[in-house]
């Protein structure tokens, strides 16, 4: 695997900072977090108080972007201001890069949901070149998470070999999400650890991992809104075998738990990081 010093913008356990979460995080900033994570959309021309709080963590934490609404396989003109303005927050804060959903949310409008992209060579090739006019943009590389889906709109290829192509022609990196490829194993009946093992190890910049609703035995539902599942926690276990202690970002985003009860979660992926590397050491 490539020197993780070079591969990987950031190291161990991260939290997505949420602005329900800030003030008690300002309380008392956790050693246990080694980088955060904000939706630029959601700090873009802020200013006052909550420029003051941004400012607060970046000067402590290292951070990255994940976006929310670049669409980036939408029908519709690609947002090339949105862009500019993200260029200019990471440059503002020195964010080390910058992923998006490998979906779409607009067409005329924002359509407020995450929306699949139909699995053809077609949108490929359209993807890809959005893609890389993003990179132009930002003058340095991005990537693309892989998104939960429940009904899909082509699937002349399969998710797996859509993703890698796009990763291929677009020559950008990969956000790998564990609990996506848990709900989305479940919910589309493949399987979790084939799917986890095609991924391109040189193209992975950190992991996602969150919580989701188990709506039946077959259908899950990724809601970022409860802990972390048993599916998901042996699932990132295995990533780690696989790629080694890949940095990990925590999501939650509503109904939060006492702070204590989240930062638990964060340790526990550290503490599967250290036994990777523990592991590994070990065996020479």
């Amino acid at each position: 695997m490539s020197d993780p010093q070079s591969q990987y913008p950031v190291q161990g356990a991260g939290l997505g900072l949420r602005r329900p979460l800030a003030d008690k995080l300002m309380a008392d900033p956790p050693a246990d977090v080694d980088f955060m994570e904000i939706a630029p959309e959601n700090w873009i021309h802020v200013g006052g108080a909550l420029a003051k709080k941004l400012r607060f963590f970046t000067e402590r934490y290292p951070f990255l972007l994940h976006g929310l609404s670049l669409s980036i396989g939408s029908p519709a003109p690609l947002n090339e201001q949105l862009v500019r303005d993200i260029k200019d927050l990471m440059a503002e804060h020195r964010i080390r890069m910058y992923s998006e959903h490998l979906s779409y949310c607009s067409d005329d409008g924002q359509l407020y949901d995450l929306m699949p992209i139909p699995f053809t060579e077609d949108a490929v090739q359209y993807v890809a070149k959005r893609v890389r006019r993003v990179q132009d943009i930002l003058e340095q590389r991005m990537a693309l998470e892989n998104v939960s889906y429940y009904a899909p709109t082509d699937s002349s290829m399969t998710e797996k070999d859509f993703l890698l192509a796009v990763l291929e022609e677009a020559d950008c990196d990969l956000m790998l999400d564990i609990n996506n490829i848990v709900v989305n194993s479940i919910n589309h009946q493949y399987d979790a650890s084939e799917f986890l093992r095609a991924m391109p190890a040189q193209r992975i910049r950190y992991f996602h991992l969150a919580g989701h609703f188990v709506e039946a035995e077959d259908l899950r539902i990724d809601t970022h809104g409860t802990a972390v599942d048993e599916e998901a926690w042996q699932l990132l276990k295995e990533a780690y075998q696989i790629f080694g202690p890949v940095p990990t970002l925590l999501e939650r985003d509503s109904n939060f738990p006492p702070m204590e009860v989240l930062l638990d979660e964060v340790r526990k992926i550290k503490q599967l990081q250290l036994d990777c590397e523990q592991a590994a050491a070990a065996n020479g």
